[in-house]
């Protein structure tokens, strides 16, 4: 069925209740392991009822967030989800407690209760109040970026449609360019430190409400961090600083003297690679996703089937419009069994990154689609990036399609991209980690900790106040992570480091790298991270060796670029 054939209907929250209810006492009831899992199965497929209606909503809104229908439903959603978590940890309970775990256990794995457990860690009928805050702010950050009317040469321009004059080759437009934008977060500022106060105070309270310190614990356990903890990060940021800021930051003296520009450079210089301008796609929208399907259909059989699907049933909504959500993301509609892309196209890399990145998360959900229980169809976050980010490295043969003459400075801009992202995604990492354990600070004092931040994982960029917001020290607020998902961000910098084995395999032995990939891809969430890698046979990224040996031969790769007619 394609997106917009779809029906969507508000369901009837006290239905859903009584449902779940009768379906949470039956489980308890179940005689035999057979009468059990019959109601397992039905619960299966009434989460999937739920998820999809959810979805649906939650897509629609973010496509247009002036529809007032849908900014009604998501409203509805906001508040109704936190009531039904009462009903879902109900059946939690009664899943653990159940005569027949050991028969579940042989037949799912253990790892669906060792998930239940985890899950009960996060939720009270006491913090409903807090989780439909929760969902309240979030939703107003992102109306407040998605109206975002900025002045530009003449014009006006959201966000995302802004993106593109970042990284203009004219030194002159581009500065003006990020200094509109940093003067759009200047003028909301106000209303941006005023929300994430609220989300940071409400998110303590809700942590001390079940008995944590504040809400660092009850953060990671609403990641679902099942293999790994709050000090093996801290280790991994530690191996960041160590091994991989120093590579960055010869990087960006490299791309100084391409430019002509004197280290540390500003800003809107570092968003600069190369003087002749930084790679973009050829052709339009549909030139990029035909391309994708080229690269998709020459890949293997599964991946050309998978991204035909998604072209003839409107599963991508890619182009940027007025009141469109920032950003893009890859969700997934259970009962039809489908994931949907939404994305922001601008005319920039990172469109050909949606075909990619997306996709390869779109195509991991696609792949385990059917599996039982649904929660195995895909893994924990920072494992779902792996299969995004990997992705992405899998489609250099194709990139002459994607970016004509610019595939050669793309190749070097992407693995050189994916060096320098680290640094940052620790340091949006280590900035949470400081906001929640010090719920008390003033704007002011947040501010502060970013700013001293830079320094540390971000040499490279002047702070002098010559761009308003950015080069104050103040550039976190406009990372949707920080405001809607909490301690998500080291997931990207954990799965970076995976995605990075992959590109080092692929300049080896790309029949290699692909069997890795599906290996790893093909156990959907069935098992933990650090267990996924070991059965592809990748290493984990919180091993000292592991960041260590992909920096030196990423670093060795592009010091040894043939750079001729590069500019």
């Amino acid at each position: 069925m394609k997106f917009s054939e779809m029906p969507y209907q508000r369901p009837d929250l006290e239905q859903l209740k009584a449902k779940q209810a009768e379906l949470n006492q039956r489980l308890k009831d179940a005689k035999s392991y057979e009468e059990a899992k019959a109601v397992f199965l039905e619960d299966q497929e009434n989460g999937k009822v739920l998820q999809t209606l959810y979805t649906l909503a939650s897509v629609r809104h973010s496509i247009d967030t002036r529809d007032e229908f849908y900014n009604g439903e998501e409203l509805f959603w906001n508040s109704a989800v936190p009531e039904l978590d009462e009903y879902s940890q109900q059946w939690t309970l009664a899943l653990l407690a159940s005569p027949f775990r050991k028969d579940f256990e042989a037949e799912y794995g253990e790892l669906l209760f060792k998930n239940a457990e985890i899950q009960l860690k996060c939720f009270s009928p006491e913090i409903i109040p807090e989780l439909q805050q929760e969902n309240d702010l979030t939703q107003e950050y992102e109306k407040l970026l998605a109206s975002a009317q900025i002045p530009f040469e003449g014009k006006i321009y959201t966000l995302s449609q802004l993106t593109p004059f970042k990284t203009d080759p004219d030194d002159a437009k581009r500065l003006a360019a990020w200094k509109a934008e940093g003067q759009w977060y200047k003028d909301n500022q106000a209303k941006l430190d005023e929300i994430y106060d609220k989300l940071v105070k409400l998110r303590d309270k809700m942590g001390k409400k079940l008995g944590y310190e504040g809400y660092t614990t009850l953060g990671y356990y609403r990641m679902n961090r099942n293999c790994y903890d709050k000090n093996d990060v801290e280790k991994f940021r530690s191996a960041v600083v160590n091994y991989l800021v120093p590579v960055a930051d010869s990087i960006y003296k490299e791309q100084a003297k391409r430019l002509g520009k004197e280290y540390p450079m500003s800003f809107a210089d570092n968003a600069l690679e190369f003087r002749s301008g930084n790679p973009r796609p050829v052709g339009t929208p549909d030139d990029i996703l035909a391309q994708g399907k080229k690269f998709y259909d020459e890949l293997s059989p599964e991946t050309g089937e998978f991204f035909r699907f998604m072209l003839e049933n409107e599963m991508l909504d890619v182009l940027s419009t007025e009141g469109k959500q920032a950003g893009g993301y890859c969700t997934e509609l259970p009962l039809y069994e489908t994931p949907f892309i939404f994305a922001n196209f601008n005319g920039t890399q990172g469109d050909v990154e949606v075909v990619t990145h997306e996709a390869g998360h779109a195509f991991a959900a696609w792949l385990n689609r059917k599996r039982v229980p649904m929660s195995y169809s895909l893994p924990t976050m920072e494992a779902c990036e792996v299969h995004s980010m990997s992705m992405e490295f899998m489609a250099w043969p194709w990139a002459e399609g994607f970016f004509g003459d610019d595939a050669r400075k793309f190749r070097y801009s992407h693995l050189s991209a994916a060096l320098t992202f680290i640094p940052y995604g620790t340091m949006v990492d280590h900035f949470q980690h400081e906001m929640y354990a010090h719920p008390e600070f003033t704007p002011a004092q947040r501010h502060k900790c970013w700013k001293e931040l830079l320094g540390v994982y971000m040499p490279w960029v002047k702070l002098d106040g010559e761009i308003p917001f950015y080069s104050d020290g103040e550039g976190w607020q406009r990372q949707h992570h920080i405001y809607s998902s909490p301690f998500y961000y080291i997931d990207y910098c954990l799965a970076q480091t995976v995605s990075l084995q992959f590109w080092a395999l692929l300049q080896k032995d790309r029949k290699e790298a692909w069997e890795k990939y599906m290996a790893y891809t093909k156990q959907g969430g069935s098992h933990e991270f650090t267990k996924l890698l070991e059965n592809a046979g990748l290493e984990s990224p919180f091993g000292e060796e592991c960041l260590k040996g992909v920096c030196e031969a990423a670093a060795k790769w592009l010091n040894e670029y043939d750079m001729t007619g590069i500019v």
